[in-house]
């Protein structure tokens, strides 16, 4: 008796109420840039440059809005790596007007054309540690049929692509790949032409003046990639330019919402490529620096 009442509140509960309750309260319903870095040293420079403040906080995490290059703008920490990205990500998409998502923040390159201090906008990312872990058997290694990508496997370990889907009515799709913005990615590319990056971090200088490259790939994954055979491996598979923890994460979120997005990474180490140990430590700051200087002039050049 108590089960069929049960079922009979449930049947006849109008459907807009469960709906009304889980509908996303605004913060603040001015249009804006959603300005994201995974941890404080990558955004401590856009906060800096950033007028007319004011906290708002969601879930355990602060959101800045104001006015950075006179562009309205919401500025907040990701954390550090892909979960965290997409959570938080989504967060915010659901709080705020978001118009665009604009990623600074550091990467280790992949691409052995960069060096340490180059800034890099890739054109897609790719979820680098998606991966099948395949079974040993006689003579060598099976991964498991369906769940691989048909791409060259790094040991045991076989690329996966992603499932997304963006409508309830549509068929979810299996991805490899999740695209920054074409029209964002023009505006980086008159941008690079013109922004001067720093050559000197306290008293170490690069042997070469950095430089803006808008294009390629970049590769995430829970992993903080310190391994010069995976680096080759990414950037042969992938065709890798740069490796970090959240880019691709926030890029797929950025897809299933319909938000136009782009991610600038400055490199601060070379992912295990480094000639005598990773720079990270040394180089973070001044890497952080540089992609704040990039995501300044770039949002200075949006419409």
């Amino acid at each position: 008796m108590r089960l069929a009442l049960t079922l009979l509140f449930l049947t006849c509960a109008p459907l807009s109420a469960p709906l009304a309750a889980q509908a996303a309260h605004l913060l603040d319903a001015t249009p804006r840039t959603a300005v994201i870095s995974a941890f404080p040293p990558e955004l401590m420079a856009l906060e800096a440059a950033t007028t007319d403040k004011h906290d708002h906080a969601a879930a355990g995490t602060r959101f800045v809005t104001g006015t950075l290059e006179g562009k309205p703008v919401v500025l907040f920490l990701s954390g550090v790596s892909m979960v965290n990205a997409a959570m938080i990500t989504q967060l915010g998409l659901d709080h705020f007007k978001i118009e665009r998502i604009v990623f600074s923040g550091v990467a280790g390159g992949a691409d052995p054309d960069l060096e340490v201090g180059d800034v890099v906008a890739p054109d897609s990312w790719v979820q680098s540690s998606e991966m099948a872990y395949a079974r040993e058997v006689p003579g060598g290694l099976a991964p498991p049929q369906g769940l691989t990508a048909g791409l060259p496997a790094f040991g045991m370990m076989y690329p996966r692509p992603v499932r997304a889907q963006r409508d309830p009515g549509e068929a979810p799709e299996e991805r490899l790949n999740f695209p920054a913005d074409p029209a964002l990615l023009k505006v980086a590319r008159r941008v690079a032409e013109r922004v001067t990056l720093q050559r000197c971090a306290a008293d170490q200088c690069l042997t070469k003046a950095p430089k803006v490259v808008v294009g390629g790939v970049g590769g995430s994954g829970p992993v903080f990639v310190d391994n010069a055979a995976f680096r080759q491996y990414a950037h042969t598979t992938f065709g890798a330019r740069v490796l970090d923890m959240e880019s691709a994460a926030v890029a797929q979120v950025a897809y299933v919402n319909k938000t136009p997005f782009i991610a600038f990474r400055s490199l601060s180490d070379l992912a295990g490529g480094d000639p005598a140990g990773n720079q990270f430590p040394v180089f973070l700051k001044f890497a952080a620096a540089n992609s704040a200087t990039v995501v300044r002039a770039f949002v200075k050049a949006l419409p």
